[in-house]
């Protein structure tokens, strides 16, 4: 999430209607351009010039570009391009970025049934690029082949398969469906009408179908895990080629039209993304212009951190923002000796989060952290179970031995997950092992590409049996802007799943279950956030995981880009739906 999902500042522009007046003549450039974090205070360059190609790059190859099984934020992002889920959030920087607005959809969702039936009316008008129009029996499809064909697409959340009514009556999905009937939990009483009944009321629901899994899949036109090559489009953007590990190229979508569509803007002709390049050349690239958004939105490493840091100039066009993310470490609870609490409590003591804060670049990327709720989300409360005491630089482990002795493990071995293309990641795992030594944790690390991390490793429970994985390196951005969007996925039991899995620890807590299950159905949301800021104590008492820094990120920003501007609904990524060429 990852969406985290991956998963920031507070701002003049609080829709898409204000981004497009602010756009008009030829300024070329909004308030706040040319200052250090101007993109989390307002849109840095704003333009509504229209032509020239749009560089990104990724120092890796995402998962997936098919909507309905993808995870990461960049990619909800970025698919936005070229797939419109019913809803989504408006353009705006900051925490004005969390403003929901509908999409597809013409208006948000009408709950009834106490919270249990929500029906939405897609727009009028809206086709595919090729020229075919999108139904709602079109967004079923795809929420049926995102949530319950989990054996060929299981990299998406899996919302729907927990909370639609009729999923326990053992649906397959559409690729094993005989009868065609697909789920009867999802009505489409006519082409422009879907209702969804859930099993308990949602009070979230309008959130949750932001997610890039409701975008419209014609059955016709769907080649399961082969979709991610060529995406149907219902954006404004369309796949011209693809390249699997090198490049993809989109084009203008002649279907598209703003009559449908308030929120995108078709400004470049072309959109092209530049696989598999290092971090390093990404950030030479973003200077001289060659590419002008990093994809992934992580920032830029750390010999570049520290050039941009000393050079007031090049400082003036970095953003520094909040991402309501976690960076932690999943301490697995089916796993010896991590199985036994007094264990997980030692390695609590026992990880000098400063050595980690310091590996990952230091304070401007991330304070401090004892929640698992970051400090950005509601329901957020500071509090802090297994405090850490030093002697200058010095960790005082006493309390960390006390429990390592009360477990009884000794002396004892461990294998460490990170990502091989997140150097950052691998060197705070490392910063992790020197400090499980000094309690007597011997731990050895195997790294994966993000591409393949939550398929193959980190998120297959069996993986991590066999390699005696203990640990596990993560950073979890909310799956939408709220206390539940945030825990569901790395905390509830129900979540956890043989592949795609992101509840690493793979906590299954009866009480911690019920309190989320509750908390969603209700429609009071200063109760949801009491609730939420409960879960996030017991799962502390129970060790589940260990929190390392409340995640920010340094961004660099391309002179030659338009309309960027940072948003916490992204994970303090830009907004990447109408980034321009600056003329």
């Amino acid at each position: 999430m990852r969406r985290s999902v991956p998963v920031a500042a507070v701002a003049a522009i609080t829709s898409a209607g204000l981004l497009l007046a602010g756009c008009s003549g030829s300024k070329g450039s909004s308030e706040g351009s040319g200052e250090a974090n101007a993109a989390t205070k307002g849109i840095v360059n704003a333009s509504d010039a229209k032509g020239g190609t749009v560089t990104y790059a990724i120092s890796d190859a995402p998962e997936s570009f098919d909507p309905g099984n993808t995870y990461y934020a960049f990619i909800y992002n970025f698919s936005r391009l070229y797939a419109r889920p019913l809803t989504t959030f408006k353009p705006g920087p900051g925490s004005k970025g969390n403003q929901l607005t509908p999409d597809l959809a013409e208006s948000m969702g009408k709950p009834s049934d106490g919270g249990k039936t929500w029906t939405y009316k897609l727009r009028k008008g809206v086709k595919y690029d090729d020229g075919s129009t999108v139904t709602s029996q079109d967004v079923k499809y795809a929420v049926e082949r995102s949530n319950f064909a989990r054996d060929t697409l299981s990299l998406g959340p899996n919302y729907f398969q927990q909370f639609l009514k009729d999923n326990d009556g053992g649906y397959k999905g559409p690729y094993k469906d005989k009868s065609k009937a697909g789920l009867k939990s999802i009505e489409t009483p006519d082409d422009q009408t879907i209702v969804f009944h859930l099993k308990k009321p949602f009070a979230e629901f309008d959130y949750l179908v932001s997610a890039p899994q409701t975008a419209p899949v014609p059955q016709a036109k769907d080649k399961g895990a082969d979709y991610t090559k060529s995406v149907l489009s219902t954006g404004s953007y369309k796949f011209e080629s693809y390249e699997e590990g090198k490049q993809l190229t989109l084009v203008r979508n002649p279907q598209w039209s703003a009559k449908t569509d308030p929120l995108r803007k078709q400004l470049p002709d072309k959109i092209v993304l530049k696989l598999k390049v290092a971090q390093s050349t990404i950030d030479k690239d973003l200077q001289s212009g060659n590419t002008l958004v990093d994809l992934a939105g992580r920032g830029v490493d750390g010999q570049t951190q520290a050039q941009l840091l000393t050079d007031p100039k090049e400082k003036a066009n970095t953003d520094n923002a909040l991402g309501q993310r976690l960076v932690y470490t999943a301490l697995n609870t089916k796993v010896k000796p991590f199985d036994n609490i007094e264990c997980r409590k030692a390695v609590e003591y026992a990880i000098d989060k400063k050595a980690v804060q310091t590996s990952l670049g230091g304070p401007i990327r991330g304070e401090l952290a004892s929640t698992v709720l970051p400090t950005d989300i509601d329901g957020y409360q500071k509090y802090d179970l297994y405090p850490q005491k030093y002697d200058g630089d010095k960790l005082d482990l006493t309390e960390a031995k006390k429990h390592w002795d009360k477990c009884g493990a000794g002396k004892t071995t461990t294998t460490i997950l990170a990502r091989n293309d997140r150097q950052d990641e691998v060197d705070a795992a490392t910063s992790v092992i020197d400090s499980l030594k000094k309690i007597g944790v011997t731990a050895k690390i195997q790294s994966y590409p993000t591409s393949k991390y939550f398929s193959d490793y980190a998120g297959v429970p069996k993986f991590n049996k066999k390699n005696n994985v203990g640990l596990i390196m993560m950073q979890w951005g909310s799956d939408f802007p709220t206390g539940y969007g945030y825990l569901q996925q790395i905390l509830n039991g129900k979540a956890i799943s043989q592949s795609g899995n992101t509840n690493l620890s793979e906590l299954d807590d009866p009480e911690i279950n019920k309190l989320l299950e509750s908390a969603i159905a209700n429609t009071d949301k200063a109760a949801r956030e009491k609730a939420y800021a409960e879960i996030d104590k017991k799962t502390m008492e129970q060790a589940a995981l260990v929190p390392l820094t409340y995640f920010k990120v340094l961004m660099y920003r391309s002179p030659k880009a338009t309309n960027l501007v940072s948003t916490s609904a992204f994970s303090g990524q830009y907004d990447y739906l109408n980034i321009g060429v600056k003329k």
